[in-house]
């Protein structure tokens, strides 16, 4: 690990996605890169599938041992505003993170370049707009298994900065302990943890990985309600059962002590801000480095299959 001595401002970017419009998400996307910049943002940190959206409330007309053509034709429409992984829309948001020169983390529907398979995949930008990441989930929580294939070893990213490691788990997958090892073994000091999830109980598990881990942890998500859904959908009707307030938020920074910097914030659109002292991270690994002098290697092996 470098010695970290800078402490970067980190912008987590909670607000609502234009839902299912691609291009309209894109725009909002630059927008809010280049308001964190102003803000004199180092990092900026999006939720997990904030482009097109997260299709929360659909069934896309699956039942154990059938679909519906009209299922399809709704899960079309998310296909057809999920992106390309490189492309145009890719450097779009590369050049709002030049102009912020920023790092910017963001989460999308990233549609397979040979096949039409979709992944939920986390970019990394850097300053000088180039993808320098992805991080496809390597495994779709429950009935998401219907619409995202699952990720491989390769893209398990950390990227080296000048303000430490960067890098993290999509939503559940911080649920995985040798998912967490496996990131905790990069050296990443600067944790992201972009999601869905909206629970209280997803606090305990923001603080738990900071404590467990040693370092910040930035939990990000959407806020969304059931009025900015679009018309036209053949399974529009499901979303009767759905609360209004569909994704309250609740997204927050902790320290490597596991304690509350920033958030968490419910209900509303914020950019939270908070500025990170990377003297905490070697500082809270004096008594307890999960994967140093705490990980009993004489006892224990771990490997990843990154190929």
């Amino acid at each position: 690990m470098k010695d970290l001595k800078i402490s970067p401002k980190v912008a987590v970017v909670q607000a609502s996605p234009v839902l299912f419009n691609k291009e309209a998400t894109i725009d909002k996307t630059v927008d809010l890169i280049l308001t964190a910049g102003r803000a004199g943002a180092n990092i900026v940190v999006f939720p997990e599938t904030f482009i097109p959206a997260y299709p929360r409330g659909f069934t896309y007309g699956f039942v154990v041992g059938s679909r519906t053509m009209e299922g399809r034709q709704d899960w079309k429409i998310y296909y057809d505003n999920s992106i390309l992984v490189p492309s145009p829309d890719t450097e779009r948001i590369g050049k709002a993170a030049k102009e912020a020169n920023a790092y910017v983390c963001v989460g999308v529907t990233e549609r397979d370049t040979v096949n039409f398979t979709l992944y939920c995949t986390y970019l990394y930008f850097d300053p000088a707009g180039t993808l320098v990441g992805k991080h496809r989930k390597i495994k779709p929580t429950g009935s998401e298994r219907l619409i995202w294939g699952e990720g491989d070893g390769s893209t398990l990213t950390a990227i080296e900065t000048e303000y430490g490691v960067i890098g993290g788990l999509i939503c559940w997958e911080n649920y995985m302990p040798l998912a967490r090892v496996a990131m905790y073994q990069k050296g990443v000091s600067i944790y992201l943890a972009p999601t869905a999830d909206a629970r209280e109980e997803w606090q305990a598990t923001m603080k738990h990985i900071a404590l467990e881990g040693r370092c910040f942890v930035v939990g990000c998500n959407q806020y969304v309600t059931k009025s900015m859904y679009p018309e036209g959908f053949h399974y529009q009707h499901e979303l009767e059962k759905c609360p209004e307030n569909i994704c309250p938020g609740g997204s927050v920074v902790i320290d490597p002590f596991g304690k509350t910097m920033a958030g968490p914030v419910w209900d509303r659109e914020e950019i939270l801000y908070a500025v990170l002292d990377m003297e905490k991270v070697p500082m809270s690994r004096l008594d307890f480095d999960p994967v140093g002098h705490y990980s009993r290697p004489d006892l224990f092996q771990f490997s990843v299959r990154e190929g």
